[in-house]
């Protein structure tokens, strides 16, 4: 599995109204994407929930490789490119991914964490793969799940949550403006 995650900035006084519409229209073209678990359509409005700044950004949670490469060759981030320009997309190898009990997907918790030089990587692993599965287990838990950057030796956790911002959640919070959830459900649970 492949976690991969891409924002864009806006100006300060972009219209994000026009950004909830763009979701609404292009979301439920994710609906039945082959090898696609979920795509997550988010935005960080400045002045709310901590964000200093407007962002708009996409995440995925790819079954395989081969998927998020033909998203790549086929065409489909063109649209991206077409009216945002092109965005780095930060991949992350999964740890591991499980549903929670949630149905309403309303925030995504973003929460990145080095992993220290000398830490031995198998504790770190099974200790990161853990929490992620006890956040699954948390009240409110659509799905969480963990990724590894093996470049900057970093863990990526996500937790998509009916809970909004406040509570035990940690991590950059983004409002979910549209969910697809084609292989969702066959996540296996926390």
């Amino acid at each position: 599995m492949i976690l991969a995650h891409y924002a864009h900035r806006l100006p300060a006084a972009y219209d994000v109204g026009l950004i909830r519409a763009r979701a609404a229209e292009r979301g439920v073209l994710w609906a039945d994407v082959p090898e696609l678990y979920f795509k997550g359509f988010l935005l960080r409005e400045r002045g709310r929930y901590g964000a200093i700044a407007n962002n708009y950004s996409s995440l995925y949670l790819w079954r395989q490789d081969e998927a998020f490469r033909d998203f790549l060759l086929t065409g489909r981030y063109r649209v991206v490119t077409d009216s945002f320009g092109r965005a780095d997309i930060a991949t992350r190898f999964v740890l591991d991914a499980r549903r929670g009990e949630a149905t309403e997907a309303r925030f995504v918790f973003k929460h990145e964490l080095d992993i220290p030089l000398d830490a031995d990587l198998e504790a770190a692993f099974a200790a990161e793969v853990e929490t992620t599965r006890q956040a699954a287990l948390r009240a409110g838990t659509v799905v969480a799940a963990v990724g590894i950057d093996a470049q900057t030796w970093r863990f990526t956790r996500i937790v998509v949550s009916a809970n909004a911002p406040g509570g035990a959640e940690e991590g950059t919070a983004y409002e979910i403006l549209h969910l697809a959830r084609p292989l969702l459900d066959s996540l296996p649970q926390a």
